[in-house]
């Protein structure tokens, strides 16, 4: 999930337990099974659809709605009584009139506050100001505070409409070295909260989840044999919700996507990961279904620092599929001594095979290739896994799929210095390359067998507000068809 920094330049640019009760298993049905294609390199793949989904807060994430729930001010400040169980939040306001100071973000023993008073934008923390800049509003517009992990953004919507929402402010390091919202302990004291001070008029406010800047690391929702989990005509996937900034701003989501509308693009879980005692958003992975339980698989990008990245997972048999999850992962036992991240799992003639991303080095460039990990015939995707092959000849590669066409197993991945989805077999051995455009980064392969054709769902590097932000705040979601 690096994707395509210009990585001769990247670090110098870089200043700036889960809802109980299980889904019954999602199966294909008759028009949605398997289309005959026994060659991926025969397939002509053409994009068909390309939008971008941006959320402050994920609609059906909403945990606070004052038109529906208003709460008493407390002072200056209105406390919600309601909070997130991750550091990924957000708080919408209506500011209709202003003189004086709009605020809004985390309250409790504790704040964590972005504010507006007619001409500059700040973050505070325990009322100390830790980041300004300036900015020129009028009312009414739409304020917006959003946690990522422990970076504060404070955005505006001169439009008033929620559809221009515009970064005024970012800071991540103030505020950690002032308060860790990572830590269990600490978020548990703070709910979402709004108010002002002096004279400040605002209309509605909705607090929850944070959405999405874009989208990326597109990965089927599966069963063990490879079979994409569809429920009610409905394509199950995971895909990194990009956060506001970096690598450790985005977190982890499910999401379907009507087989009837590939426009209908909808987020249904938000998934997050307890380890070292904090609250992580980890991601670019997949879910399996197997047997009664789901396998998750992610990356360790919730904490980068450019000390390494590893594969985590953990299996349970809770609806991952809904809701809100925190799940306690553990790192999965790869034979790599190396970084890795971009796991995918599948069970192949009774043995578990894992593909991911081998990466021998983050600094002072990136450098990365495909590999395949296989386990012995009859054991669990955590036992014996050994090295079946590598391609060490690329080194801007990932994206590893699994995908199986005719009676034939492959490994899709993207090379980003070639341009190119390339083709293995399952010694990694080199076939070919998909036909199909590409685009922008370093975008995902995912080829899933759809109705009477193939669908590749994708992305790429268009970023959001690059220039407050910086990078990671990317892509636009793509779906590609072939018949």
């Amino acid at each position: 999930m690096v994707h395509e920094i210009d990585r001769r330049t990247l670090l110098a640019g870089l200043g700036l337990a889960g809802v109980a009760g299980l889904a019954a298993p999602g199966l294909a049905s008759a028009d949605t099974a398997a289309p005959e294609a026994d060659n991926p390199l025969d397939l002509a793949f053409r994009i068909q659809q390309k939008y971008r989904p941006f959320d402050l807060i994920a609609p059906r994430f909403v945990q606070y709605d004052s038109a529906v729930a208003p709460a008493a001010a407390r002072s200056t400040l209105v406390d919600t009584g309601v909070r997130p169980r991750a550091p990924y939040g957000s708080v919408l306001v209506e500011v209709r009139s202003l003189d004086g100071t709009v605020l809004a973000g985390l309250v409790g023993n504790r704040t964590v506050l972005g504010g507006y008073d007619g001409t500059t934008a700040t973050i505070e923390v325990d009322g100390e100001v830790v980041a300004s800049a300036p900015a020129s509003l009028v009312a009414p517009f739409g304020f917006a505070v959003v946690v990522n992990e422990n970076a504060v953004t404070v955005l505006a919507d001169p439009t008033g409409t929620g559809t221009g929402w515009q970064p005024l402010l970012t800071a991540r390091d103030p505020i950690r070295e002032r308060i860790d919202l990572r830590v269990p302990d600490v978020l548990g004291q703070l709910n979402y909260g709004y108010g002002g001070r002096g004279d400040a008029r605002l209309g509605r406010v909705r607090a929850g989840y944070f959405g999405q800047a874009g989208v990326r690391d597109p990965h089927v929702v599966q069963h063990a044999d490879g079979r994409p989990y569809i429920k009610d005509n409905k394509l199950y996937l995971t895909l990194t919700n990009a956060g506001l900034g970096f690598f450790q701003q985005a977190h982890w989501a499910v999401w379907t996507l009507d087989l009837a509308d590939p426009t209908r693009l909808e987020q249904v879980a938000t998934l997050f990961f307890a380890r070292d005692g904090v609250v992580l958003g980890d991601h670019a992975g997949q879910i399996v279904h197997d047997r009664g339980r789901f396998i998750l698989a992610m990356s360790s990008w919730g904490d980068f620092d450019f000390n390494g990245v590893h594969i985590r997972h953990v299996a349970t048999t809770a609806n991952v599929l809904s809701g809100v999850h925190v799940l306690a992962t553990e790192k999965l036992a790869l034979p790599t001594t190396v970084s890795s991240w971009d796991p995918a799992l599948t069970k192949i003639g009774g043995r578990w095979h894992v593909a991911f991303v081998e990466s021998p080095a983050q600094q002072p460039a990136f450098v990365f290739h495909p590999a395949l990990a296989a386990g012995p015939r009859g054991g669990d995707y955590t036992e014996g896994l050994a090295l079946v092959g590598a391609d060490t000849s690329v080194d801007q590669t990932e994206g590893t799929i699994l995908q199986r066409f005719g009676s034939t197993w492959y490994v899709l991945a993207s090379d980003g210095d070639a341009r190119q989805y390339k083709v293995y077999d399952l010694r990694t051995r080199l076939l070919g390359t998909l036909d199909a455009p590409y685009g922008t980064n370093i975008p995902h392969p995912m080829v899933v067998p759809v109705r009477d054709g193939w669908w590749l769902l994708t992305f790429d590097g268009t970023q959001y507000a690059e220039p407050v932000l910086g990078y990671g705040g990317h892509g636009d979601f793509i779906v590609m068809t072939a018949r």
